[in-house]
């Protein structure tokens, strides 16, 4: 028996949602790999059935490599879209490791509400102590001329590191993503971001996301970025997000939620045999 999927993206964060809320299947890591290599994604969203009464779901999130993530911004919104399209209401309310999670329709585009930041060296985790997390001691290159430099750090459900630069184009994140990703100042890796003020209200980002890569967005790394900008005073608490996918609008309330609002777009659907599943058990 084939088990149907839906490919879908969130300014152009590539996602796959996979519904299991009403089957015994389960995905692992070497599960989650298998299906990447049939259809590629940055984010793999499986639905189970919900565990609390006020969820439609239990929602996990695996990247591309089988590792597994607390939190994917667009891919959120693309399952929230799938729902609103199945009736849920708006809004409707979904649980990820990270915790429930809130989301509704904003007109033609999806919010969610991302939760609270985390900025405290061990909440991050950071593999060593740093009283501000608004700027820490980590840079590439020579000492007295670095590429990159003192980079704010946040966990939106994950950790990220954001560069500010004057220019993100100028640097070959394909090549110092890696290397940066698994740092030892990481010990559970990171998502690295080079971000550019272009307004106060605006920045520029380019991501490269931990388990998945270069990738055309990241609704974490947006917040992240979002929040390091309001906190070091670069922006205020509602700034644009430009990624190489499209834009997203991050919203840090005076609550201390993240709120992301964007665009989602349906790709097509598709069948993985049952196989996949068991033979990946």
């Amino acid at each position: 028996m084939s088990i149907p999927y839906v490919k879908m993206n969130g300014i152009g964060n590539e996602i796959v949602v996979l519904d299991l809320r009403d089957r015994p299947e389960t995905v692992t890591a070497e599960a989650a790999r298998a299906i990447g290599a049939r259809e590629p994604f940055d984010q793999l969203m499986v639905l189970y059935a919900p565990r609390r009464a006020d969820t439609l779901a239990f929602m996990r999130i695996f990247n591309i490599d089988g590792s597994e993530s607390f939190a994917c911004g667009n891919g959120t919104r693309c399952v929230g879209r799938r729902l609103f399209e199945a009736g849920a209401p708006s809004p409707c309310f979904v649980e990820s490791r990270a915790g429930r999670l809130r989301i509704e329709k904003a007109g033609d585009l999806v919010t969610v509400d991302m939760g609270e930041p985390h900025f405290a060296w061990n909440d991050i985790p950071l593999a060593e102590p740093f009283a501000d997390t608004r700027a820490i001691e980590l840079q590439i290159g020579p000492i007295d001329a670095p590429i990159l430099h003192s980079p704010s750090i946040a966990n939106i459900g994950n950790p990220h590191a954001i560069f500010w630069v004057d220019d993100i184009e100028a640097h070959d994140l394909s090549a110092i993503g890696p290397m940066l990703e698994n740092h030892p100042i990481f010990p559970e890796r990171a998502n690295i971001s080079l971000a550019r003020v272009t307004a106060p209200d605006a920045l520029t980002l380019k991501v490269w996301e931990r388990g998945a890569g270069l990738t055309r967005a990241c609704g974490s790394a947006a917040c992240a970025a979002a929040v390091s900008a309001a906190r070091t005073r670069r922006t205020g608490r509602k700034v644009r997000v430009t990624l190489p996918g499209g834009d997203l609008v991050i919203d840090w309330t005076a609550e201390n939620r993240i709120l992301m609002t964007g665009a989602t777009e349906f790709e097509h659907e598709g069948l993985l045999p049952e196989d996949i599943f068991a033979a990946a058990a």
